[in-house]
């Protein structure tokens, strides 16, 4: 799970109060892009299976400037655990008297989560004065989800586990979409009244929300407008919808930005390329790692390029290239291969079928 800790403002008061964020598991860099647009301070990981990668990776790769803390959870008992290990991370000193701080607790595997959609949890929270506030969704097939049990005054009393759901329950279609926001002062004490009583033998997080409101708390809910927003991954087939959908906006962005896609369907760019006015990418071109394309310079078909630093107006086709420069007006391909630690001159053309040794 992340943490993170920032600058806010509650609705009753001018006074800023820190905001804390909290996310989960995998998938982290596209959530914790999302964050940085809320100003923080503070990001908390809570790692498990695979921590050494998953710590390395975000250390390498996650957004600049971004302190990242990690902490373990050695034994996944559930998601309750997991934020009770996550606020070892946030001791009660960082906060005084007056200031109860804000968390909002994320799952790592939605990578679609827009900072739009968190600065209006965010603000719905502040707004209502609320002891927790979930963000929701209302879905035509709402298999896997956990259910939002609403009282006759419309609001949130429970979430039930779809393994726990009843009949009425199942019916339900608005789900929880593992996203919230807690007043900080009342979250920890709520997490300490959790139970393994379940189908599962796990601390629900779910659960602290029919604590809360059992206790008499006002418990709020925004809807999500795109549901596709807050779709989980949990299989290859979910991590392709995501990935189409983070290709879409990727493309769309860098579009607007002057950059050519001549089909942008079949034209892949990872988040962290830097692409210049100017550039082409023609069909079937995968740049990605932290490639640089400077202005005018052309791009495929057919062309892989990784980690790679691409000179201004040099024309790159049919090739692959993997750590390597290619200089101002160079041309590559067709089907050359550059190795990491090539370096091309300016001006430079390749024969076709070339490969250049590595340094």
């Amino acid at each position: 799970m992340v943490l993170a800790a920032g600058e806010g403002t509650r609705m009753r008061s001018s006074r800023p109060k820190p905001l804390h964020v909290l996310c989960g598991r995998a998938m982290l860099l596209h959530i914790l892009d999302a964050v940085t647009e809320v100003p923080v301070e503070r990001v908390v990981v809570v790692v498990g299976h695979g921590a050494e990668r998953v710590t390395k990776k975000l250390i390498d790769d996650g957004p600049p400037g971004l302190g990242i803390e990690f902490v373990e959870q050695r034994v996944q008992r559930g998601t309750g655990d997991a934020l009770m290990v996550a606020l070892s991370a946030v001791p009660d000193d960082d906060l005084d008297d007056e200031d109860d701080g804000e968390l909002v607790v994320l799952p790592g595997d939605a990578p679609l989560i827009r900072s739009t959609t968190l600065a209006r949890l965010l603000e719905a929270h502040r707004e209502h004065d609320a002891a927790a506030t979930l963000l929701s969704a209302r879905l035509v097939e709402p298999t896997g989800y956990g259910r939002v049990v609403r009282g006759r005054d419309g609001g949130v009393r429970r979430i039930v586990e779809e393994v726990e759901a009843g009949p009425e329950e199942a019916a339900i279609d608005e789900v929880a979409t593992s996203i919230y926001c807690f007043r900080r002062n009342l979250l920890a004490p709520a997490l300490r009244r959790l139970t393994p009583q379940n189908r599962q033998g796990e601390y629900y997080l779910t659960d602290v929300i029919e604590v809360l409101a059992a206790a008499g708390h006002r418990v709020s809910s925004v809807v999500v407008d795109d549901a596709r927003e807050v779709i989980g991954v949990n299989d290859r087939s979910q991590l392709a919808t995501a990935e189409a959908e983070l290709r879409r906006r990727i493309n769309h962005r860098w579009m607007s930005h002057g950059v050519t896609m001549v089909d942008p369907e079949r034209t892949y760019v990872e988040s962290g390329v830097q692409l210049a006015p100017d550039v082409t990418l023609f069909p079937g071109t995968l740049v990605g790692g932290h490639t640089v394309v400077a202005e005018g310079a052309q791009i495929g078909p057919d062309t892989r390029l990784v980690d790679c630093v691409v000179r201004a107006h040099a024309v790159v086709a049919h090739s692959v290239g993997t750590g390597a420069e290619i200089g101002i007006g160079a041309r590559v391909g067709p089907f050359a291969v550059l190795a990491p630690g090539a370096v091309l001159a300016a001006r430079a053309v390749t024969p076709p079928f070339y490969t250049t040794p590595g340094r």
